[in-house]
């Protein structure tokens, strides 16, 4: 049987707590609420429009974004409450309407 060395195991704990550290920016869902940092991206189906991809791919279609965030790409810090039961024709993502957002 192999010894596995100090090095291993080292870069093993490294690996397992970079991963820890990357899901605490991951989106946070809490019952009817969502907190979390994500992007700004722009759809170009169904007519058009903006949702967020928040880390850890998760993806959320707010039907409340202000026009000041309607921007490809800008990252963003916010909380949202989710639309249970809502429905759209995009079929992208969970609906949700914004509480708080932040550019980032």
């Amino acid at each position: 049987m192999k010894k596995i060395s100090a090095l291993a195991i080292s870069t093993l704990l490294l690996a397992v707590l970079v991963q820890g550290c990357n899901t605490s920016t991951t989106a946070i869902e809490n019952g009817d609420s969502v907190s979390g940092i994500g992007t700004i991206t722009y759809l170009n189906f169904e007519g058009g429009f903006y949702g967020i991809v928040a880390d850890g791919e998760k993806k959320y279609d707010p039907v409340s974004l202000p026009e000041e965030f309607k921007q490809d790409g800008l990252k963003v810090k916010f909380d949202a409450q989710i639309k249970r039961g809502a429905m759209s024709i995009r079929q992208w993502g969970k609906i949700v309407e914004i509480r708080k957002i932040e550019k980032l």
